[in-house]
C-alpha cells in the first residue's frame, strides 16, 4: 500500500476500538472506571503496606512494590484517555499524544516484564539457596537489577519510537486516521500506516523476541530448578511451603506472557484485530488489577499484614 501525496507524518488519530462494541458507552465507562480504580486502590494499598510493615521489607517485597507502582503506571497510560473517549463520545487523539502514549506504555510495560523475570530470580535463590538468600539478594542488587531494567526498557521503547516517527498514514479529507484500536499500540499503528511496514515487523519479531526470550528463558530456568529443588525437599509441608511461595508469582507470569507473546507474537493471519484487542484489554486493565488481589489473597505474610492493619489498626514489629 502506497502513500498518497497528503499523507502525514503527523495525523489526527481516531481511536474505535471500542465503536463496533454492542455495549453502551455508558456501561463500558462504569466497567473500565470501577477496573482502574480498584487497580488504583489495590496497588497503592500493596505498595502502602510493603512500606509501613517492617515484616514485609524484604527483597522479594521490595520487588513486588515496584511491580505495583509500574501496574498503576501501566493502568494510567490507557484507561484514563478510553474513559475520557466514552463519555465524550470523540476518540480523537493528536499524533504527538498518540506517540507519548506509545512511549509510556512499552516502558512501564517492558520493564513489567524484566521485573517478573528478576522476581523469578528472587524466589530461586530463595528456595534453592535459603542461607545465601539475604546475602545474595540483597537490596543494593535489587535496586540494581531494577535500574537495568528500565534502562532496558527505554532503550527498546526509544528504537522502537525511533521507527515510528517516519512512518507516514493517509487520513480522511479530515486528516483524521481510523485506529481501530482503544489506544496507540503498536501493531494497530503499523496496520494502518500507508507506509512500508516490513523492517518495523521484523524488528518486532527479531529485537522484541530477543528481549522476550531472555526473560522468559530465566524464569523457565528458575522454574526448573526450583521445581527439581523442591521435589528433593524431605518433608511434605516444606514442599507446600515452597509451592505457595512460588505460585502468586507464577500466575502473573501467566497473566502477563500469555497475552504479550498472544498480540505481539502471533503472524497477523492468526488472530484477528478483535482478538487483539481482548488480548491488550487483559494486559493493560485485568494484569495490573489481579497483581494486588493476587499476591494478597494467595500470600500469608501480606494477609496477616493486612489483618493488623484493618484490625488492630498498627503495622511494623
Amino acid at each position: 500500500m502506497g502513500c498518497a501525496p497528503n499523507a502525514s507524518h503527523s495525523p489526527v488519530f481516531l481511536l474505535l476500538g471500542l465503536s463496533r462494541t454492542r455495549l453502551p458507552h455508558s456501561l463500558l465507562f462504569f466497567l473500565f472506571l470501577t477496573i482502574y480504580l480498584t487497580t488504583i486502590l489495590g496497588n497503592l494499598t500493596l505498595v502502602l503496606l510493603i512500606s509501613w510493615d517492617s515484616r514485609l521489607h524484604s527483597p522479594m517485597y521490595y520487588l513486588l512494590r515496584i511491580l505495583s507502582v509500574i501496574d498503576m503506571g501501566l493502568s494510567t497510560v490507557t484507561l484514563p484517555q478510553l474513559l475520557a473517549h466514552l463519555i465524550s463520545d470523540n476518540p480523537a487523539i493528536p499524533a504527538s499524544r498518540c506517540v507519548a502514549q506509545f512511549f509510556f506504555f512499552y516502558a512501564f510495560g517492558v520493564t513489567d516484564t524484566l521485573v517478573i523475570s528478576v522476581m523469578a530470580l528472587d524466589r530461586y535463590v530463595a528456595i534453592c539457596d535459603p542461607l545465601h538468600y539475604h546475602l545474595v539478594m540483597n537490596r543494593q542488587l535489587c535496586a540494581r537489577l531494577l535500574v537495568l531494567s528500565w534502562m532496558v526498557s527505554i532503550v527498546h521503547t526509544m528504537l522502537h519510537v525511533g521507527l515510528l516517527l517516519p512512518l507516514r498514514w493517509a487520513g480522511d479529507s479530515g486528516g483524521n486516521v481510523n485506529l481501530p484500536h482503544f489506544f496507540c499500540d503498536h501493531r494497530p499503528l503499523l496496520r494502518t500506516s500507508c507506509s512500508d511496514t516490513h523492517s518495523n515487523m521484523l524488528i518486532i519479531f527479531l529485537e522484541g523476541g530477543f528481549l522476550m526470550l531472555g526473560p522468559c528463558a530465566l524464569i523457565v530456568l528458575s522454574y526448573v530448578r526450583i521445581g527439581a529443588t523442591i521435589l528433593h525437599l524431605p518433608s511434605a509441608a516444606g514442599r507446600q511451603r515452597a509451592v505457595s511461595t512460588c505460585s502468586s508469582h507464577l500466575t502473573m507470569v501467566g497473566f502477563l506472557y500469555g497475552t504479550i507473546i498472544w498480540v505481539y507474537f502471533q503472524p497477523p493471519s492468526q488472530n484477528s484485530q478483535d482478538q487483539d484487542m481482548v488480548a491488550s484489554v487483559m494486559y493493560t486493565a485485568i494484569t495490573p488489577l489481579a497483581n494486588p488481589f493476587v499476591y494478597s489473597l494467595r500470600n500469608k505474610d501480606v494477609k496477616v499484614a493486612l489483618y493488623r492493619l484493618l484490625i488492630r489498626g498498627r503495622v511494623g514489629p
